[in-house]
């Protein structure tokens, strides 16, 4: 499956991590959609004449690891789950391939925004550098000492750049959760994220109305928290996780 995929990814254009900082869409709208494994190499071949792919040092699949921070009640996650806006996510974030870590502070506003700011960082540590602390204090009113690690995530991306539009497209594949205890993967999984700077025709968006792919709104960090946490209130995603079930519990689509 994934040399196929690399095969069809090998018919993209190809832009650079310099061409796509040009459209950083650090304040964005956000659209996700989860589908199988299986279903992605039908949907790549129909985007080959909309989309560029990232292409690092030859790997146009490239990994990423994220370490995600919580208060020790988890209440970025429960803002989340009850549908709150103005809301948070914390985390250190490494882009193997180039090496490259930086610590991470998204907002989602109660416009339907997305604002992400970061610094770079040596490494991924279980704590907060003071660096990172320091900048942490002069961006919003989050203080270290008051959120823990929580757990990481291990997955493989695909990054699609829009040839017309200020539009990227994440393809997140090979989900692995891990934290103190436990470990959960999500082999046959895609979550993809259409992300643009204000609403625009999409190809991607169009190709997903056209195979009735629903958009969801369960981030992967909930997803894991859900997973690895006893007790942890999920009502509210109950109908995405019910799909989510549907989707892997159902007959492969062939590519």
């Amino acid at each position: 499956m994934v040399d196929n995929i690399k095969n069809i990814l090998s018919k993209f254009t190809p832009t650079t991590l310099g061409e796509m900082d040009t459209i950083k869409l650090m304040d964005r709208r956000d659209t996700k959609y989860i589908f199988t494994l299986a279903e992605l190499p039908r949907f790549l071949h129909q985007l080959t004449d909309d989309y560029r792919v990232l292409d690092v040092e030859g790997n146009r699949i490239s990994r990423y690891e994220s370490l995600y921070f919580d208060t020790p009640d988890f209440e970025f996650y429960h803002k989340h789950q009850r549908g709150k806006a103005n809301r948070y996510k914390l985390r250190y974030r490494k882009y193997v391939e180039s090496d490259l870590v930086f610590f991470e502070l998204k907002y989602k506003s109660n416009k339907g925004r997305t604002i992400k700011n970061r610094i770079r960082q040596e490494g991924i540590d279980d704590t907060i550098s003071a660096k990172a602390s320091e900048w942490l204090h002069s961006k919003k009113h989050i203080a270290p000492r008051d959120v823990e690690p929580k757990f990481k995530i291990f997955y493989s991306r695909i990054t699609l750049v829009n040839k017309n539009f200020p539009e990227r497209v994440t393809l997140d594949i090979d989900l692995w959760y891990r934290n103190h205890s436990q470990s959960k993967s999500f082999d046959n999984l895609v979550i993809a994220e259409v992300k643009q700077d204000k609403s625009a025709f999409s190809a991607f968006k169009k190709l997903m109305k056209k195979y009735h792919v629903r958009t969801a709104s369960l981030s992967k960090y909930c997803l894991g928290v859900i997973n690895l946490t006893e007790d942890i209130k999920y009502n509210n995603f109950k109908p995405v996780l019910i799909n989510l079930k549907k989707i892997l519990d159902g007959p492969s689509a062939s590519a």
